[in-house]
């Protein structure tokens, strides 16, 4: 994983300001959601992934150094993390976490810890 976990790696294929919204997401062992709201803010760039039924509706943050490939074409996000990597993260409040830089720690925390492929 990058230096900073919330920023973009060059070879991921993402162009800042392109709209994230609706691609699918998917984990190293298959598909977990779609994309609910991003960021492309400078470091503090993140997915906000809506798993509706793979883990009872859950909203997850993944900041964007997790992502390995946007595909532009197929419209999906390819993240290396697995599934149980991604259901055990911290729980993600809309309400709550969007712009908290306490919750932002913990997830970098989380995500640093983690095997990323």
């Amino acid at each position: 994983m990058s230096d900073n976990i919330w920023g973009y790696q060059p070879t991921t294929g993402h162009t800042t300001g392109t709209d994230l919204i609706g691609y699918k997401v998917e984990a190293t062992d298959g598909g977990i959601g779609k994309v609910d709201k991003h960021s492309d803010d400078v470091n503090s760039s993140y997915l906000v992934v809506d798993t509706g039924v793979w883990i009872f509706g859950k909203h997850v943050l993944l900041p964007a150094g997790t992502v390995k490939t946007v595909d532009q074409a197929e419209r999906k996000i390819y993240v290396g993390l697995t599934r149980d990597q991604i259901r055990e993260s911290p729980e993600f409040d809309k309400d709550e976490h969007v712009g908290d830089a306490g919750y932002h720690e913990q997830v970098a925390d989380y995500y640093q810890t983690q095997r990323v492929v």
